[in-house]
């Protein structure tokens, strides 16, 4: 499974992005798919999920409101919907799958070690 982010950019505080994941390599309906960022000098952390069907989706605290996770299954691709940026939602943006579900999945799509598969990052910068 091959995962390719991209749609990073720079934008001015209360802009907006669009970021993408396209998935190769296997059926990408049967993964459920996650979002995480690393800002400079900080470790990785959990931004957002959907679940494979995208009947469910989680959001970390500070994104929830201004961020939205999608998927189009028909398209192999996985979206991360932006507004309301803030210079420090900055960060190299990951896209994630695992073929994993949950009964518990607010705890468990959280957490890094639960995916298997990671893209390449996509940069985003958020200017004051």
């Amino acid at each position: 499974v091959q995962l390719q982010a991209s749609g990073g950019g720079l934008v001015q505080a209360g802009g907006s992005l669009r970021l993408s994941c396209a998935v190769s390599g296997r059926a990408f309906s049967s993964y459920s798919m996650g979002w995480f960022r690393q800002a400079p000098g900080k470790e990785r952390a959990f931004v957002a999920a959907i679940t494979w069907g995208g009947s469910r989706t989680y959001y970390a605290d500070s994104v929830k409101g201004r961020f939205a996770v999608s998927r189009d299954n028909t398209k192999n691709t996985a979206y991360l919907q932006m507004s309301g940026l803030k210079p420090e939602d900055t960060a190299v943006y990951y896209c994630a799958a695992t073929p994993r579900t949950y009964s518990s999945g607010n705890y468990y799509y959280r957490l890094r070690n639960e995916y298997d598969y990671w893209g390449q990052g996509t940069l985003v910068t958020v200017s004051s």
